[in-house]
């Protein structure tokens, strides 16, 4: 009998601990997410329109979305339910997956003109340098947690940048400089945050600007070069590179206060606005709802940070906060580029606005990562006061 006991009470204990545990769900972080995809799922309702076909219909941009958001909840659901720590042993191998994965999209990726950004297994397409973002938010964390009392180290900061370099150079390759621009983004953010040296901080970020130059005279294609001369003047070429920042910002300024109403915005109806589901997805926001609406977007956007942030602050090891952090910087700098880019203060360079640009590498990438950080959030060591 006595055994028995035992048995219930260690039961009835880990019940305890499991609904203690749960009980830290930081709810908050999943409402502003939701939101986020909710505003997503109504940019593809109305593209769903453009293309004139039923929103509701199989194979429509609409129906497409709701299935995407679907599996972003089951990777969400899966990632919150691993143990983060188990990251920490696996990053090396999954660094090197998803160096593999990255030269796979190099050598029989097809995409859009001469890129390879897309890898079809089995009739099923993947864009792996979405999910590289967060695999190499996982490496970032780890070689930076591992090295906690010599981060302000040159060592440090050298190893995680060389870390960075063969995912920023193959994304390059595909071509994809947006994507390699949020690599070199997330690990600034990242060493910033752990308390990386501003001193040595401050002379890569001039070592960069020194390599400026060389990038585009050797790295950079003509057409990306244009794009990122256009923004400066998108009048010089106005049926040409600057085609795309003349017809956004028509878009975004017809919008108004409260927008044209969903469905009416006649720069998306009229298919003025090129790749106006993925690239230019807040043009098309912003003429059908409106200032409104995308002050709404940017609130939430910046309530999601606040919640992100607060992951890391609670942290109890320096993986938990060197990996929100990364995602962090993620998030914060495809929005900041992606609208930068609709209402032409940044060059055009294709960085997807997180949750509402239509595609579901983009959407499940960030629902592992926001997955992790709830992983982190809940198994914490709290006070049990």
């Amino acid at each position: 009998m006595g055994t028995v006991r035992l048995q219930q009470d260690r039961l009835k204990w880990a019940g305890r601990a499991a609904v203690a545990a749960w009980g830290a769900f930081d709810i908050q972080l999943v409402i502003y997410a939701s939101l986020l995809a909710g505003m997503g799922l109504l940019m593809a309702y109305t593209n769903s329109y453009e293309a004139g076909v039923s929103p509701l219909a199989s194979g429509s941009t609409f129906a497409r979305g709701l299935v995407w958001a679907g599996v972003a909840i089951i990777a969400f659901l899966l990632a919150a339910s691993f143990d983060y720590r188990w990251l920490k042993t696996f990053a090396w191998p999954l660094y090197f997956v998803n160096i593999g994965l990255l030269a796979l999209s190099l050598a029989i990726g097809t995409g859009v003109g001469d890129t390879a950004r897309w890898v079809t297994i089995a009739g099923m397409q993947f864009q792996f340098s979405e999910l590289a973002k967060v695999l190499m938010a996982v490496v970032l964390a780890n070689w930076i947690s591992s090295r906690e009392a010599q981060i302000s180290g040159l060592f440090t900061i050298l190893g995680a940048a060389a870390l960075i370099v063969p995912p920023v150079v193959l994304v390059a390759m595909q071509p994809d400089l947006g994507t390699s621009l949020v690599f070199a983004a997330m690990l600034v953010g990242t060493l910033f945050v752990s308390g990386a040296s501003l001193r040595w901080l401050a002379v890569g970020t001039g070592a960069i600007i020194a390599a400026i130059p060389f990038t585009w005279t050797y790295v950079l294609r003509d057409y990306q070069k244009q794009r990122l001369i256009s923004f400066l003047d998108p009048t010089a070429d106005p049926q040409g590179s600057g085609y795309h920042v003349i017809q956004s910002l028509i878009a975004v300024g017809s919008g108004g206060l409260f927008g044209k109403g969903l469905t009416n915005g006649t720069q998306n109806q009229l298919d003025f606005l090129p790749v106006q589901s993925t690239d230019f997805v807040f043009s098309i926001l912003a003429e059908e709802l409106g200032f409104i609406g995308a002050i709404v977007v940017f609130v939430l956007f910046a309530a999601l940070l606040w919640r992100v942030m607060l992951v890391a602050w609670r942290s109890d090891d320096a993986f938990g906060l060197a990996f929100a952090s990364a995602i962090a910087s993620m998030l914060l700098f495809q929005v900041l580029v992606n609208v930068g880019m609709t209402i032409g203060i940044m060059p055009v360079t294709g960085i997807p606005l997180p949750f509402i640009t239509y595609g579901g590498a983009s959407l499940i990438s960030t629902a592992l990562g926001l997955g992790v950080l709830e992983s982190i959030n809940l198994r914490q060591v709290r006070p049990k006061w």
